[in-house]
């Protein structure tokens, strides 16, 4: 069974970065493609970013693009979301998905294992 461990979250002012990474276990990392998530107070849940099993696509959603950048250690089986220029807007908890061999999927129903969270909180 694939285990999904998000850490790096925290409070931040406006214009601060933060990376969040995501450990997985139980199955070959490298086959999975990975998503982030993210969830707002009374919103629904949106994508944020993912790369593929490969590490190539990558996508990002709009609004992050130039600010947030996907990564993926394979060695250490992990991927990150390193956050910069931060906005209170990007207050949510963040998720990370995998879905196997999948491509950088933007649904979250094309997720088969997601992690608890990690908060994100970016003050004005």
């Amino acid at each position: 069974q694939v285990q999904l461990v998000e850490s790096g979250g925290g409070l931040v002012q406006a214009g601060g970065s933060l990376r969040l990474s995501c450990a997985f276990s139980g199955r070959t990392f490298s086959n999975y493609a990975m998503g982030w998530f993210r969830q707002a107070p009374g919103k629904e849940r949106e994508f944020v970013s993912a790369i593929s099993w490969t590490g190539s696509p990558i996508r990002y959603l709009d609004s992050v693009k130039g600010r947030f950048t996907i990564s993926r250690d394979n060695a250490k089986n992990t991927v990150y979301l390193q956050m910069n220029s931060l906005k209170p807007e990007d207050t949510a908890v963040y998720y990370c998905a995998a879905d196997l061999y999948g491509l950088p999927a933007m649904r979250s129903q094309n997720y088969d294992y997601w992690g608890q969270g990690t908060q994100v909180t970016v003050s004005s």
